[in-house]
């Protein structure tokens, strides 16, 4: 009876640890913290030291409800440099009240409709001869580039490229994949 037990208690221990080591396996490190999938995109990007001033704009655009919706949503989420790279006063004339309909505008440009992995974007591209365009919620199009193996480029609509730098941050409501710059839709 004893060993019976020992032995159920060991197949026991050995399934929490493989479910540990599993939810462990899905979650990605961005900004010096952990993003779980059971969360959706806002619960998870408030804790991105590297995103501070992206929740700052969706909090001012009042997207917040909206990124805690369904979805779901594929995010493309500038780090706080590639806001820093934009000239002088730009996020803050973006984040004031009156500017509010083009900082929505700007922000809805880094989000398409969808899921859309690496797997995904990578198949896209491919079926597309080397490039895919998609639409972004905001009615712009971006398009994306191979640039090598592993390695996806987004070309914006004024011709500045981003790189994705984090890829398939899965969320309950979508993915977020980390990009370099801010992207630009035509004003």
């Amino acid at each position: 009876m004893k060993t019976k037990m020992m032995i159920a208690n060991m197949f026991t221990i050995a399934l929490l640890i493989v479910k540990t080591m599993t939810m462990n396996a899905q979650t990605v490190m961005v900004g010096g913290e952990q993003m779980y999938p059971k969360k959706n995109i806002i619960e998870n990007a408030v804790n991105s030291k590297a995103h501070t001033t992206l929740v700052a704009a969706v909090k001012a655009a009042d997207l917040v409800t909206t990124l805690q919706g369904k979805g779901p949503f594929t995010v493309f989420a500038p780090v706080n440099d590639a806001f820093e790279d934009l000239p002088v006063g730009t996020v803050e004339t973006l984040l004031k009240p009156e500017s509010k309909a083009t900082l929505t505008k700007v922000l809805t440009y880094h989000v398409i409709a969808g899921n859309y992995s690496f797997a995904a974007l990578a198949k896209a591209i491919k079926a597309g001869g080397g490039k895919s365009v998609m639409k972004t919620v905001g009615g712009g199009s971006l398009t994306f580039m191979m640039n090598g193996e592993h390695n996806i480029t987004i070309m914006d609509e004024t011709g500045a490229m981003a790189n994705i730098s984090t890829y398939d941050v899965n969320q309950s409501n979508g993915v977020i994949h980390v990009i370099d710059k801010v992207l630009m839709p035509k004003m």
